[in-house]
Formats: C-alpha cells, sequence, structure tokens
C-alpha cells in the first residue's frame, strides 16, 4: 500500500493521531541510538495540529528517548496552515522554542506557500517533486525551481529537493543549487539494519 494511500486511510479512521505518535516515539528512540549524531526528520499530518498538545508531546519524547532536539527535525504541508492557522502558527512557535527543526514539506502545491513562509521562519524548505523531476523537460518547472531556490537564498533558508523525488530527473545546473546529500534520498532502512556512516 503506498504511504499516501496508508495516511489518507489512517486520518479518515481517526488513527493517525496514535500512529503518528508512536512514529515520532520511534524515530526519536532510533536516531537517540545512533553513534553520530545526525537529524532525523518526521513528518505530521494537520490532524496531530487539531488534536491534542503537540508541542507537550514532543516535548515528552524528546526527555524520554534522550534525543536533542536540535536533531529532530519536523516535516509539515501546508495543509497545517489551512483552516485555523493562528493556532497552527502558534503551534509551531512552541516547537521552535523547544528546539527542533520545522520544515516546509511538498512546497510549491499548496495554496498558502507566499505567506507560509512570511509567516514563520522555516529552518528548511523542500521542493516538491513534481516540479524537481520536470526540470530538463518543462521550462516552466525549472524557472519555479529557479524562483524557490532564490526566494530561498534571498530568506536564508536552505532548499532541498523533496526526499521522495527522482533525481534522475535533476539537471546539473539545477543540482548544484539544490542543498543536500544525494544519498539522503533512498528508500526508508529498517531500524535494525547498519546504516552506513552511523553505526
Amino acid at each position: 500500500m503506498p504511504p499516501a494511500t496508508f495516511i489518507t486511510l489512517a486520518e479518515q479512521n481517526g488513527l493517525i493521531s496514535e500512529i503518528g505518535e508512536w512514529t515520532l516515539r520511534e524515530a526519536c528512540r532510533e536516531a537517540a541510538s545512533w553513534s553520530s549524531p545526525l537529524q532525523i526528520g518526521v513528518n505530521l499530518s494537520p490532524i496531530q495540529f487539531r488534536h491534542g498538545d503537540l508541542p507537550r508531546l514532543v516535548h515528552q519524547i524528546l526527555l524520554d528517548t534522550g534525543l536533542a532536539p536540535a536533531r529532530l527535525e519536523l516535516e509539515i504541508t501546508e495543509g497545517v496552515l489551512i483552516g485555523d492557522p493562528s493556532r497552527a502558527l502558534s503551534i509551531l512557535r512552541r516547537l521552535k522554542i523547544l528546539g527542533v527543526k520545522i520544515a516546509m514539506d511538498d512546497f510549491g502545491t499548496g495554496y498558502a506557500s507566499l505567506s507560509s513562509l512570511q509567516s514563520f521562519p522555516f529552518d528548511k524548505i523542500k521542493i516538491d517533486r513534481t516540479f524537481v523531476s520536470g526540470v530538463d523537460h518543462n521550462l516552466h518547472s525549472a524557472e519555479i525551481v529557479r524562483a524557490v531556490i532564490s526566494l530561498g537564498k534571498a530568506l536564508r533558508i536552505p532548499v532541498i529537493r523533496g526526499r521522495r523525488g527522482d533525481r534522475s530527473g535533476t539537471s546539473d545546473s539545477l543540482a548544484q543549487w539544490l542543498r543536500g546529500d544525494p544519498g539522503l534520498s533512498g528508500r526508508p532502512t529498517a531500524p535494525h539494519r547498519k546504516l552506513r556512516g552511523i553505526d
């Protein structure tokens, strides 16, 4: 089952908050066991912002697992800011105070891309894969990617590919502008397997 389908079903059945908490806790626990202090990213669902006290949950998980806040990157989409943007921004600011990083994922696909950057100091922008994969054969996609990169530079926000993107469609001229290690764009690795450069 594709991740997008699984997440949609979990949201529809009211299970996403429970699954999201388990995922966050396990990711932090696993990262805390690594010998190298690498950063780990965890996606959050908009529903997790609407129910419960997310900042308190994140804080408790960090305490329980011993993971340094700066090593946790929480990835959100623009859907988080739709509906009740004031409440969402308040939650994001509380998370930021904890010391965790906040990344805007799938940038460019929502309705509030520019206003979201104006409202909150994100630590990273991830360009949606649909733009990056089309830069070699779609002039509009290439110019959009260049514009986002320029915007990120002006705001001093790192810009990288969405991690689910296909690097085969990224031209060398644009790849050198995009930040991030291409080796970090692969499929997830099972926790019990040794990760090169970590253990």
